[in-house]
């Protein structure tokens, strides 16, 4: 499976120097919230250092870790698709250092430049590609190891 894509990395030095104008350096403590499901997405992080857990609340307080992200990691997609809600919570693992943008300022950005958009939203839909294509493997060996009933 190929590696995980980093969305700065990914953009041409052009285009990253545009988002990074908008970019605010922030830190969340160990065990700190960074987001609920549910909750308004109106912002994204990239992952500078530290280690967050995306988790997925199932029955009552039971959560279930769906991903581990670190440094270069593209923390939240959702202020791309209405209704623009979490649909996964994530929760700082370590102390983590990001930089947060404004998904308005960034859609803005958008409007102004069509290349940066498409590249953007490029970048981000091969990183939402190799995330399900991960998550799909891990359940398929998860079934595999804890008796997967009827999974083929």
């Amino acid at each position: 499976m190929p590696t995980a894509l980093r969305l700065l990395p990914a953009l041409s030095a052009e285009h990253r120097d545009r988002l990074m104008t908008v970019a605010r350096e922030v830190s969340f403590p160990a065990d700190g919230k960074i987001f609920e499901a549910g909750g308004t997405a109106d912002r994204f992080w990239v992952v500078r250092s530290g280690t967050v857990s995306l988790y997925q609340q199932v029955v009552g307080e039971r959560r279930i870790s769906v991903a581990t992200l670190g440094p270069g990691d593209l923390l939240g997609w959702s202020w791309l698709f209405p209704p623009h809600h979490w649909d996964f919570g994530a929760e700082a693992f370590s102390p983590v250092r990001a930089y947060e943008f404004d998904a308005g300022e960034v859609l803005g950005l958008c409007a102004q430049d069509a290349a940066l958009e498409l590249s953007l939203t490029r970048t981000i839909a091969a990183i939402l590609a190799h995330r399900l294509e991960t998550t799909r493997a891990a359940l398929i060996e998860h079934y595999a190891r804890h008796g997967g009933g009827g999974l083929r």
